[in-house]
Protein backbone atom coordinates (compact mmCIF):
# COMPACT_ATOMS: atom_id res chain seq x y z
CA UNK A 1 0.00 0.00 0.00
CA UNK A 2 1.80 3.43 -1.16
CA UNK A 3 1.34 5.75 -4.07
CA UNK A 4 3.55 3.50 -6.12
CA UNK A 5 0.71 1.23 -6.43
CA UNK A 6 -0.73 3.89 -9.02
CA UNK A 7 2.48 3.58 -11.46
CA UNK A 8 1.83 2.87 -15.38
CA UNK A 9 3.52 0.48 -16.31
CA UNK A 10 6.14 2.30 -18.91
CA UNK A 11 5.93 -0.24 -21.31
CA UNK A 12 2.69 0.68 -21.56
CA UNK A 13 2.20 4.45 -21.46
CA UNK A 14 2.41 5.50 -24.52
CA UNK A 15 -1.05 3.68 -25.36
CA UNK A 16 -2.85 4.20 -22.29
CA UNK A 17 -6.15 6.54 -22.78
CA UNK A 18 -5.37 10.02 -21.16
CA UNK A 19 -7.92 10.04 -18.71
CA UNK A 20 -5.84 6.62 -16.96
CA UNK A 21 -2.77 8.73 -17.04
CA UNK A 22 -4.36 11.60 -15.44
CA UNK A 23 -5.35 9.08 -12.35
CA UNK A 24 -1.86 8.66 -11.77
CA UNK A 25 -0.49 12.35 -12.67
CA UNK A 26 -3.13 14.53 -11.85
CA UNK A 27 -5.31 13.23 -8.71
CA UNK A 28 -5.71 14.98 -5.73
CA UNK A 29 -2.88 12.30 -4.25
CA UNK A 30 -0.24 13.27 -6.69
CA UNK A 31 1.91 15.55 -6.77
CA UNK A 32 4.59 17.29 -4.63
CA UNK A 33 1.92 18.88 -2.31
CA UNK A 34 0.04 15.86 -0.95
CA UNK A 35 -0.28 17.10 2.71
CA UNK A 36 -2.76 20.36 0.94
CA UNK A 37 -4.85 17.79 -1.09
CA UNK A 38 -8.41 17.85 -0.75
CA UNK A 39 -12.01 18.85 -1.70
CA UNK A 40 -11.04 21.88 -3.49
CA UNK A 41 -9.17 20.38 -5.50
CA UNK A 42 -11.72 18.56 -7.31
CA UNK A 43 -12.41 21.08 -10.44
CA UNK A 44 -8.56 20.68 -11.86
CA UNK A 45 -7.87 16.94 -10.47
CA UNK A 46 -9.52 13.12 -11.52
CA UNK A 47 -10.86 11.08 -8.80
CA UNK A 48 -12.64 8.73 -11.35
CA UNK A 49 -12.83 8.00 -15.12
CA UNK A 50 -15.23 9.85 -17.08
CA UNK A 51 -16.56 7.00 -18.74
CA UNK A 52 -17.72 4.95 -15.55
CA UNK A 53 -20.47 2.24 -15.65
CA UNK A 54 -23.50 4.66 -13.62
CA UNK A 55 -26.16 6.72 -14.98
CA UNK A 56 -25.51 10.04 -16.34
CA UNK A 57 -26.26 12.57 -13.44
CA UNK A 58 -26.28 9.54 -10.75
CA UNK A 59 -25.31 11.60 -7.21
CA UNK A 60 -23.42 8.21 -6.38
CA UNK A 61 -20.52 9.28 -8.48
CA UNK A 62 -20.24 12.32 -7.19
CA UNK A 63 -20.45 11.29 -3.53
CA UNK A 64 -17.98 9.14 -4.56
CA UNK A 65 -15.52 11.66 -5.49
CA UNK A 66 -15.97 13.89 -2.66
CA UNK A 67 -15.14 10.93 -0.48
CA UNK A 68 -12.02 9.95 -2.51
CA UNK A 69 -10.20 13.87 -1.79
CA UNK A 70 -11.33 13.49 1.33
CA UNK A 71 -9.60 10.63 2.81
CA UNK A 72 -6.86 11.45 5.16
CA UNK A 73 -4.48 9.04 3.86
CA UNK A 74 -6.11 7.59 0.69
CA UNK A 75 -2.78 5.83 0.02
CA UNK A 76 -2.95 3.71 2.82
CA UNK A 77 -6.91 3.14 2.34
CA UNK A 78 -8.66 0.32 1.85
CA UNK A 79 -12.30 0.39 0.30
CA UNK A 80 -14.22 -2.30 0.78
CA UNK A 81 -17.42 -2.53 -1.34
CA UNK A 82 -20.25 -4.55 -1.61
CA UNK A 83 -22.67 -5.83 -4.78
CA UNK A 84 -24.65 -2.83 -6.06
CA UNK A 85 -24.89 0.48 -8.18
CA UNK A 86 -21.83 1.38 -5.57
CA UNK A 87 -19.27 -2.16 -6.71
CA UNK A 88 -20.00 -0.68 -10.67
CA UNK A 89 -17.76 2.44 -9.56
CA UNK A 90 -14.54 0.62 -8.05
CA UNK A 91 -12.89 -0.60 -11.16
CA UNK A 92 -12.78 3.00 -12.69
CA UNK A 93 -11.05 4.36 -9.78
CA UNK A 94 -7.27 3.85 -9.01
CA UNK A 95 -7.27 2.91 -4.95
CA UNK A 96 -7.09 -0.21 -3.07
CA UNK A 97 -10.26 -1.53 -3.03
CA UNK A 98 -12.04 -4.88 -2.25
CA UNK A 99 -15.21 -6.71 -3.83
CA UNK A 100 -16.68 -8.52 -0.92
CA UNK A 101 -20.13 -11.16 -1.33
CA UNK A 102 -23.28 -8.97 -1.35
CA UNK A 103 -23.90 -8.06 2.54
CA UNK A 104 -21.00 -9.28 4.05
CA UNK A 105 -18.55 -6.37 3.60
CA UNK A 106 -17.84 -5.36 7.22
CA UNK A 107 -17.08 -8.58 8.21
CA UNK A 108 -14.46 -8.46 5.72
CA UNK A 109 -13.29 -5.00 6.55
CA UNK A 110 -12.77 -6.14 10.24
CA UNK A 111 -10.93 -8.96 8.82
CA UNK A 112 -8.35 -6.80 6.92
CA UNK A 113 -8.57 -4.01 9.56
CA UNK A 114 -7.04 -6.58 12.03
CA UNK A 115 -4.83 -7.84 9.72
CA UNK A 116 -3.33 -4.38 8.69
CA UNK A 117 -2.84 -3.70 12.02
CA UNK A 118 -1.18 -6.81 13.41
CA UNK A 119 1.21 -6.63 10.11
CA UNK A 120 2.19 -2.41 10.30
CA UNK A 121 2.14 -2.15 13.82
CA UNK A 122 3.48 1.05 13.45
CA UNK A 123 1.95 2.29 10.17
CA UNK A 124 -1.45 4.34 10.10
CA UNK A 125 -3.99 1.74 7.96
CA UNK A 126 -7.61 3.21 7.21
CA UNK A 127 -10.33 0.84 6.58
CA UNK A 128 -13.50 1.80 4.58
CA UNK A 129 -16.61 0.19 4.18
CA UNK A 130 -18.72 1.52 0.96
CA UNK A 131 -21.73 0.29 0.07
CA UNK A 132 -25.75 0.45 -0.71
CA UNK A 133 -28.82 0.34 1.54
CA UNK A 134 -29.11 -3.11 0.10
CA UNK A 135 -26.05 -4.36 1.34
CA UNK A 136 -25.67 -2.26 4.67
CA UNK A 137 -29.50 -2.40 5.62
CA UNK A 138 -31.20 -5.58 4.33
CA UNK A 139 -28.79 -8.68 3.19
CA UNK A 140 -25.68 -7.48 5.49
CA UNK A 141 -27.74 -6.07 8.68
CA UNK A 142 -25.91 -8.32 11.08
CA UNK A 143 -23.01 -8.26 9.47
CA UNK A 144 -22.84 -4.46 9.69
CA UNK A 145 -24.29 -4.53 13.46
CA UNK A 146 -21.85 -6.76 14.72
CA UNK A 147 -19.09 -5.15 13.53
CA UNK A 148 -20.79 -2.35 15.76
CA UNK A 149 -20.71 -4.39 18.73
CA UNK A 150 -17.05 -5.64 18.53
CA UNK A 151 -15.75 -1.89 17.91
CA UNK A 152 -14.16 -2.57 15.25
CA UNK A 153 -12.09 0.24 13.87
CA UNK A 154 -13.22 1.01 10.46
CA UNK A 155 -15.89 3.38 8.61
CA UNK A 156 -19.04 2.31 7.14
CA UNK A 157 -20.46 4.59 4.82
CA UNK A 158 -23.59 4.02 3.04
CA UNK A 159 -24.63 5.15 -0.30
CA UNK A 160 -28.58 5.08 0.21
CA UNK A 161 -30.43 5.02 -3.01
CA UNK A 162 -33.40 4.12 -1.03
CA UNK A 163 -34.02 1.17 -3.81
CA UNK A 164 -32.77 -1.93 -5.19
CA UNK A 165 -31.57 0.04 -8.39
CA UNK A 166 -29.40 -2.01 -10.32
CA UNK A 167 -32.00 -5.14 -10.49
CA UNK A 168 -35.36 -3.75 -11.76
CA UNK A 169 -36.22 -1.24 -8.79
CA UNK A 170 -37.01 -3.33 -5.87
CA UNK A 171 -37.90 -1.83 -2.46
CA UNK A 172 -35.54 -2.05 0.87
CA UNK A 173 -35.87 -1.46 4.28
CA UNK A 174 -34.34 1.98 3.60
CA UNK A 175 -37.23 2.65 1.17
CA UNK A 176 -40.12 5.81 2.70
CA UNK A 177 -43.16 4.62 3.29
CA UNK A 178 -45.40 4.64 0.55
CA UNK A 179 -42.52 4.79 -2.25
CA UNK A 180 -44.14 3.40 -5.40
CA UNK A 181 -41.05 1.41 -7.75
CA UNK A 182 -41.61 -0.79 -11.10
CA UNK A 183 -41.10 -4.12 -8.95
CA UNK A 184 -42.96 -2.41 -5.85
CA UNK A 185 -46.24 -1.29 -7.50
CA UNK A 186 -48.35 -1.64 -4.51
CA UNK A 187 -46.03 0.97 -2.39
CA UNK A 188 -43.69 0.74 0.67
CA UNK A 189 -45.83 -0.23 3.57
CA UNK A 190 -43.58 0.22 6.74
CA UNK A 191 -41.44 3.33 7.60
CA UNK A 192 -37.45 4.04 6.44
CA UNK A 193 -34.99 1.98 8.45
CA UNK A 194 -33.08 4.94 10.66
CA UNK A 195 -29.52 3.23 10.05
CA UNK A 196 -28.51 5.96 11.92
CA UNK A 197 -29.67 5.85 15.08
CA UNK A 198 -29.42 1.92 15.06
CA UNK A 199 -26.06 2.74 14.86
CA UNK A 200 -26.10 4.59 17.83
CA UNK A 201 -27.14 2.32 19.64
CA UNK A 202 -25.23 -0.51 18.51
CA UNK A 203 -22.48 1.46 19.58
CA UNK A 204 -20.49 3.73 17.21
CA UNK A 205 -18.65 6.21 18.39
CA UNK A 206 -19.99 9.02 15.44
CA UNK A 207 -22.90 8.51 13.22
CA UNK A 208 -24.26 11.18 10.39
CA UNK A 209 -27.03 11.08 8.57
CA UNK A 210 -26.76 13.94 5.37
CA UNK A 211 -26.83 14.09 1.86
CA UNK A 212 -24.45 14.61 -0.76
CA UNK A 213 -25.37 17.83 -2.17
CA UNK A 214 -23.08 20.00 -0.38
CA UNK A 215 -19.02 18.37 -0.91
CA UNK A 216 -16.96 20.18 1.67
CA UNK A 217 -19.97 19.30 3.88
CA UNK A 218 -19.54 15.43 2.80
CA UNK A 219 -15.39 15.71 3.35
CA UNK A 220 -15.64 17.11 6.79
CA UNK A 221 -17.51 14.50 8.02
CA UNK A 222 -15.89 11.73 6.44
CA UNK A 223 -12.33 12.87 7.47
CA UNK A 224 -13.65 13.34 11.57
CA UNK A 225 -15.50 9.50 10.58
CA UNK A 226 -11.55 8.22 8.97
CA UNK A 227 -9.61 9.63 12.10
CA UNK A 228 -12.35 8.96 14.98
CA UNK A 229 -12.50 5.31 13.78
CA UNK A 230 -8.32 5.04 13.83
CA UNK A 231 -8.46 5.58 17.08
CA UNK A 232 -11.67 5.17 19.07
CA UNK A 233 -14.00 2.43 16.90
CA UNK A 234 -16.96 2.17 14.88
CA UNK A 235 -18.48 5.27 12.46
CA UNK A 236 -20.93 5.50 10.25
CA UNK A 237 -21.93 8.07 7.68
CA UNK A 238 -25.80 7.24 5.62
CA UNK A 239 -25.22 9.44 2.73
CA UNK A 240 -28.10 10.05 0.42
CA UNK A 241 -27.94 9.53 -3.16
CA UNK A 242 -30.90 8.80 -4.73
CA UNK A 243 -31.62 7.06 -7.62
CA UNK A 244 -32.69 9.68 -10.37
CA UNK A 245 -33.88 7.16 -12.77
CA UNK A 246 -36.05 5.26 -10.17
CA UNK A 247 -37.79 8.33 -9.05
CA UNK A 248 -38.34 9.89 -12.14
CA UNK A 249 -36.28 12.39 -12.42
CA UNK A 250 -33.93 14.09 -15.52
CA UNK A 251 -30.10 13.36 -15.69
CA UNK A 252 -29.80 17.59 -14.26
CA UNK A 253 -32.20 17.18 -11.18
CA UNK A 254 -30.43 14.57 -8.77
CA UNK A 255 -28.50 17.82 -7.13
CA UNK A 256 -32.05 19.69 -6.63
CA UNK A 257 -33.81 16.29 -5.38
CA UNK A 258 -30.94 16.16 -2.74
CA UNK A 259 -31.46 20.07 -1.57
CA UNK A 260 -35.13 18.95 -1.17
CA UNK A 261 -34.44 17.00 1.07
CA UNK A 262 -31.75 18.43 3.16
CA UNK A 263 -34.78 20.60 4.21
CA UNK A 264 -37.36 17.24 5.41
CA UNK A 265 -36.26 13.37 5.34
CA UNK A 266 -32.28 14.22 5.91
CA UNK A 267 -32.00 17.19 7.90
CA UNK A 268 -29.37 17.31 10.07
CA UNK A 269 -28.75 14.46 11.62
CA UNK A 270 -25.18 13.62 13.95
CA UNK A 271 -23.79 11.80 16.95
CA UNK A 272 -20.44 11.82 18.37
CA UNK A 273 -19.78 10.27 21.67
CA UNK A 274 -18.12 12.32 24.50
CA UNK A 275 -14.65 10.36 23.74
CA UNK A 276 -14.91 11.15 20.02
CA UNK A 277 -15.80 15.32 20.78
CA UNK A 278 -12.38 15.18 22.89
CA UNK A 279 -10.27 13.63 20.38
CA UNK A 280 -11.67 15.75 17.06
CA UNK A 281 -10.87 18.59 19.55
CA UNK A 282 -7.14 17.10 19.57
CA UNK A 283 -7.08 16.71 15.83
CA UNK A 284 -8.32 20.06 15.50
CA UNK A 285 -5.35 21.30 16.97
CA UNK A 286 -2.99 19.33 15.19
CA UNK A 287 -3.67 20.80 12.19
CA UNK A 288 -6.00 17.06 11.31
CA UNK A 289 -9.02 19.11 10.55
Amino acid sequence: MSVDIYKINPEFRDIMPQEIIDLEDNATWAGESVEKRGINDLTDKKEILEEHSLCAGCPEAAALRYILAALPLPEETIIVNSTGCTSLMFPHIALHTVHSMFGNQNAVASGIKRTLDWRFPDKTKDVVVLAGDGATIDIGLDYTLQSFFRQEKITTICFDNEVYANTGGQESGSTPKGQVFKMAPKGKVFDKVPMWELAVTSGCQYSVKLTASAPKKVAKVLREAVLIARELGPTYIHLYTPCILEIGLAANEGLWEMKEQDKDRFADFKYVSPEAEAYLKECKKEGLL
